[in-house]
């Protein structure tokens, strides 16, 4: 098992990486963050994907879709984002965020090894 910090060392690993972060979607607050700077803030990242959990959780709820997110992939032009919420009971309420570097990495092999960070993760 894993603890955030490490969960997030290893999304840097990740070919691409540019940020990662832990996040609690009921606050909007990053429990843990690595990478980004000046051009990727973490934190406001953190708060703004938290809309967007949000707003596809009641989606689901309203369409009454079952099951569950696995990920959410925001593309823009020059790089990926993906949300993970957590699937594990201590997991519930957070996700993983990792913002990618669209020219360097390699979108199948990202998503993949966010699973097994999060299947390591213990929070």
């Amino acid at each position: 098992m894993a603890s955030t910090e490490t969960a997030l060392k290893e999304a840097m690993m990740i070919e691409g990486a540019l940020g990662a972060a832990l996040v609690d979607y009921t606050s909007g607050l990053a429990l843990g963050v690595a990478g980004g700077g000046p051009e990727l803030d973490l934190q406001t990242a953190a708060a703004g994907n938290t809309d967007v959990v949000r707003a596809k959780m009641r989606t689901m709820e309203m369409l009454g879709l079952g099951g569950a997110i696995e990920d959410i992939l925001i593309t823009l032009t020059a790089q990926y984002h993906i949300i993970r919420p957590l699937t594990s009971r201590t997991g519930a309420g957070l996700f993983l965020y990792l913002a990618l570097d669209r020219q360097r990495a390699n979108l199948a092999m990202a998503r993949r090894r966010l699973l097994m960070i999060e299947q390591q993760l213990e929070v």
